[in-house]
């Protein structure tokens, strides 16, 4: 149960008690909680989802998907789109492994942070806008569990950088096989509304999560050597995106008939 709630603390702003607010708690419960990550990511969704449900009677579907996300923004302390930005800038901007992680690293957001977050953002409000209203929390909370699971995933399979603290040193090293499977099946459960409604797009969804996040991870440790923290929200927020992709895809009909 702490390490539910200590997981809950991390991804949002939610005053829960216990997990890391134990007096007796330390960094060490982390590393048990990043196994939660997609269930309290799908939560995260089903609850974004059900706002934007809500506003849809009201408001315009634009309207009402900005306002999910900025309810979302606020629940969670924009912490993934600040992976983004720092991830974006980095990357964009640095040409050496020293570069990237001193770009990073710096609290200013570059041009490149700043096109590659209003990108990102426009992209999920545009996937959010197509999807249709009745499946809007199933997709939604699929988004947000296979998202986290892409950032354990990649903490999996790239070690932390020696040299670099944070998140990805004190849980990454120690994030395996076991933690992978653990928080998959936590994710089915998560998805499982959106699996039963829709397999196809959700199976496609889970290829496509996986194969980014296997190609994310070789590109991060080619330029870096190893993970950071913000390499592994950036792996979630592109696990959201391609989620709704897919969701919002033309049904292949379409593309055969065109």
């Amino acid at each position: 149960m702490h390490a539910f709630l200590a997981a809950v603390q991390f991804l949002t702003r939610v005053p829960v008690p216990g997990g890391m607010n134990r007096p007796d708690a330390d960094r060490s419960l982390l590393r048990a909680a990043v196994v939660f990550f997609p269930l309290v990511g799908g939560m995260i969704g089903a609850t974004t989802g059900g706002l934007i449900w809500i506003a849809a009677h009201v408001w315009p579907p634009t309207v009402a998907v900005v306002l999910g996300l900025a309810f979302e923004a606020i629940l969670t302390g924009a912490f993934h789109e600040d992976a983004v930005a720092d991830c974006c800038d980095g990357f964009g901007g640095g040409w050496t492994r020293a570069d990237v992680l001193r770009i990073m690293t710096d609290s200013r957001v570059g041009a490149f942070g700043s096109l590659g977050l209003a990108l990102a953002v426009l992209l999920r409000i545009a996937g959010l806008t197509a999807i249709d209203l009745p499946t809007m929390v199933a997709v939604s909370a699929a988004a947000g569990a296979l998202g986290r699971w892409a950032g354990v995933f990649v903490m999996s399979v790239v070690p932390p950088l020696p040299d670099h603290t944070g998140l990805s040193k004190d849980v990454g090293a120690r994030v395996g096989p076991r933690h992978v499977a653990a928080a998959a099946s936590l994710t089915m459960l998560a998805a499982a509304w959106y699996a039963a409604i829709d397999p196809v797009r959700f199976a496609a969804a889970v290829g496509c999560v996986v194969m980014a996040s296997l190609v994310w991870a070789y590109y991060v440790r080619r330029r870096l050597g190893g993970i950071t923290g913000d390499c592994a929200g950036f792996a979630c927020y592109l696990g959201q995106l391609l989620v709704l992709l897919v969701a919002a895809a033309h049904p292949l009909s379409a593309w055969v008939g065109s």
